[in-house]
């Protein structure tokens, strides 16, 4: 059985098992042209090439060719009509076929398949992507990239997006590190999974995280490979005082998720202190450092010991998630081990996409995104905030005034469970605090309200359907 590449005049590709051995290399051909539309994978309508086409492209004989079209029109699979090309039968679709892939995943039990309204934490408004000014950029970027960008990547990512971003996390956020130290990654769980895999491979054997969290975070720690030790965390972040024997320690100061809590003070001298002293690692993921509504953001904990603390960002929260660009400002004494995990772990994100951001940047037009960005949510959460004061006094709106998402405390005798399901059965997305919980039994009932996931047209009635179930 051999399998023949079909090309054809109008550029229609099939890959052919057939068996050349004997003399039924007809029977072969139908066998293989019947079983290429009953899988789909030649769909309703495929115009097929012409005999002469197929029988140069296979190197058969022109009749064997039309004998084996002539057999399938008759059994009905093909359609041929004088005046046009053979082309594959409609026809119902049989219990026998194959069934198609499904394209949309099964619903979550109990979530509606399309929520009207979705106010789960975690994403932008998809629909204030700047399209005008990325594609602006991307011409000016392609134009100006030289020939060598468009070959095998560097696996640390494109110096112009290192340079560019290396300029913008100094003035942006106090990040104090040089181009050559940044590696761009395609975001931050991706970037997650290659620091985890270095600390590994050096003998770590367990990363401390906050007891609340992203599970998709801690599902990469644990896929390198290290164990957890959970850092208990209150009003004032995480507890990091005594992380126990750990190799590094994953941490949100700015804002946490999902409790919004900051990281105080003396408990970020703590987590460098620990990393200086036992030579550990601090990872700082900085999901959203840029959107602080009530005062100046915080300088990230990065600046007080470049050597000691990963920052970790992405362009998820300020463009889209889709882009997966994220970026990592390494220690020296860990970029080439990171370098060489980032190349093992496959290709990093497009270079075009990088060059694009980069330009972006360089450009003023990713500032200009940021600061229309802190607007618009600042304005959503100050309306989320006074909506639940007029219709729900009784929830207790908790964290800084920071990000695109807020935890709303349940007041006594509200379950979880059952205010998610109430807001299912409205058409609304929420979610509650305990799928944060690395247990799944958080200190208190609550909900991750993400206020910015609906498009601005959206916002208004999400947030009624929301007062109203909270009301209830």
């Amino acid at each position: 059985m051999v399998k023949t590449w079909a090309t054809s005049g109008v550029d229609l590709h099939l890959d052919l098992p057939i068996d050349r051995s004997g003399h039924r290399v007809r029977a072969s051909l139908e066998t293989a042209l019947r079983d290429a539309v009953r899988t789909g994978r030649l769909g309703p309508g495929s115009r097929l090439p012409s005999s002469r086409s197929l029988a140069a492209d296979l190197g058969l004989a022109r009749n064997t060719v039309a004998g084996a079209y002539g057999q399938l029109v008759a059994e009905g699979w093909l359609d041929a009509r004088r005046g046009s090309a053979t082309r594959v039968a409609d026809r119902p679709a049989s219990h026998d076929d194959e069934p198609a892939t499904a394209l949309t995943p099964p619903a979550a039990a109990g979530w509606p398949s399309h929520p009207r309204y979705d106010l789960r934490p975690g994403f932008p408004d998809l629909s204030a992507f700047p399209r005008p000014s990325w594609l602006a950029a991307a011409r000016r970027a392609l134009a100006a990239a030289p020939h060598d960008a468009l070959g095998y990547p560097d696996p640390r990512g494109r110096p112009e997006l290192r340079a560019a971003l290396a300029g913008y996390l100094a003035r942006a956020r106090g990040v104090r590190v040089p181009a050559g130290r940044i590696v761009i990654c395609a975001g931050f769980t991706h970037g997650l999974g290659l620091l985890s895999h270095v600390l590994r491979a050096r003998g770590g054997s367990t990363l401390a995280v906050e007891e609340y969290g992203h599970q998709a975070h801690r599902s990469a720690v644990t896929a390198a490979g290290l164990g957890l030790a959970l850092l208990p965390v209150d009003g004032r972040g995480a507890a990091v005082a005594s992380p126990g024997a750990v190799c590094g320690m994953l941490l949100t100061p700015a804002h946490q998720f999902p409790l919004g809590a900051l990281l105080a003070p003396r408990r970020r001298t703590q987590a460098v202190g620990w990393a200086r002293s036992t030579g550990g690692v601090v990872i700082e993921d900085d999901y959203d450092g840029e959107f602080r509504y009530d005062r100046q953001p915080l300088g990230a904990m990065q600046a007080l010991a470049p050597e000691h603390v990963i920052y970790a960002g992405s362009a998820s929260k300020s463009l889209v998630p889709g882009l997966r660009l994220g970026w990592l400002a390494v220690p020296a004494g860990l970029l080439d081990d990171v370098a060489a995990a980032s190349r093992l772990a496959g290709p990093p994100p497009s270079v075009l996409d990088q060059l694009t951001l980069a330009e972006l940047i360089t450009s003023g037009g990713y500032d200009r995104q940021i600061r229309r960005a802190r607007l618009a949510y600042r304005r959503r959460r100050d309306r989320l905030v006074a909506a639940l004061r007029r219709a729900a006094p009784q929830v207790r709106v908790t964290g800084i005034a920071a990000g695109l998402h807020a935890l709303l405390e349940l007041p006594p005798g509200r379950a979880e469970p059952e205010v998610v399901a109430r807001a299912a059965a409205h058409g609304l997305a929420l979610e509650g605090l305990t799928g944060f919980h690395a247990t799944g039994r958080p200190s208190r009932p609550a909900l991750a309200v993400g206020y910015g996931t609906p498009p601005e047209h959206a916002f208004t009635g999400a947030l009624a359907r929301l007062c109203a179930v909270l009301a209830g």
